[in-house]
């Protein structure tokens, strides 16, 4: 016998394929159940972490305009232009957080259809109802949990691992680091800006600037880095459960036309009729039987 959902060879000692884990017997999918394609919207999703990340790292690198302007202020005794680095850092930021929400609004809608898609799956375990694919990501507290198991339940039962792959274990990790770090060096900076002289006039007065500006890019380092390696790992992950999703939906739709075909059945020509069918008042391609000698209509 051969697994239904990966092919594999499956034996009677086993009451589950030890591949997949699908129980024997069972089809890839149960009949009945929906399921939802995830492989157009895993991919806006993706596009739109990947979007994220490049323009996280380009406000994270802003502070480099910063210095340079600073050092440039202070040369042509210029205040004016720090509030040029100030508008600079706005303008970047801006297309940030859009790009951020879209992300964010793109990687929910997946997790759920992901997550209710593994409730076809015969041989998967959800742990928790697919509404924590959603709530698990606005609760306070509990967003900093529930995505994770949600997701970590997704990839078990979609990649047919025991275990948690490694690849969830890095993303949740690297994204506390981020989201965490991020919401600190954006308070220190806050008030770091806060004790910088309002109208700069001196060397020491641009100095000030220049050193904000330099200590800022280097607070920036730990979430700029944390937020790659999150980027990269949900990416991964998107693009390995999508596939291995959409892979097994697939399996489980019959070709059409799924009319059974008899061995050494003989083909005829388009348009032909075979011996001993012909066209009655019946259905098309009725056989016609011959009177018998003797017979009577209706006899």
């Amino acid at each position: 016998m051969h697994c239904q959902t990966c092919g594999g060879a499956t034996s009677p000692e086993h009451n589950e394929c030890q591949r997949c884990y699908t129980p024997l017997g069972q089809p890839a999918v149960t009949p009945g159940l929906p399921t939802y394609r995830v492989r157009g919207l895993g991919l806006a999703a993706r596009i739109a972490v990947g979007a994220t990340t490049v323009l996280y790292l380009a406000v994270a690198l802003s502070p480099l305009v910063g210095m340079a302007l600073a050092r440039q202020a202070r040369v042509d005794n210029e205040h004016e232009l720090l509030l040029a680095a100030l508008i600079v850092q706005v303008v970047l930021s801006l297309p940030m957080v859009a790009a951020y929400l879209t992300a964010a609004v793109l990687v929910i809608i997946w997790t759920w259809r992901a997550r209710k898609n593994i409730e076809a799956f015969p041989g998967a375990l959800p742990t928790l109802g697919a509404g924590w694919a959603i709530a698990g990501w606005l609760v306070p507290f509990a967003n900093l949990v529930m995505p994770v198991r949600v997701i970590a339940n997704v990839a078990r039962d979609s990649l047919w691992r025991r275990f948690t792959p490694t690849l969830v274990t890095v993303w949740w990790s690297a994204w506390l680091v981020f989201s965490i770090g991020e919401r600190v060096v954006s308070r220190l900076d806050s008030r770091a800006y806060d004790k910088l002289p309002e109208t700069p006039s001196t060397n020491g007065d641009y100095q000030a600037y220049g050193d904000y500006y330099r200590d800022s890019l280097l607070r920036n380092a730990v979430p700029a880095v944390a937020c790659v390696i999150a980027a990269v790992a949900l990416y991964l992950l998107i693009q390995r459960i999508s596939a291995a999703q959409e892979a097994r939906v697939a399996r489980a739709v019959p070709a059409w036309p799924n009319a059974p075909v008899w061995p050494n059945a003989p083909v005829w020509p388009a348009g032909s009729v075979p011996p001993g069918f012909a066209p009655g008042p019946g259905p098309v391609g009725a056989p016609q039987r011959t009177p018998e000698a003797g017979g009577t209509i209706g006899a």
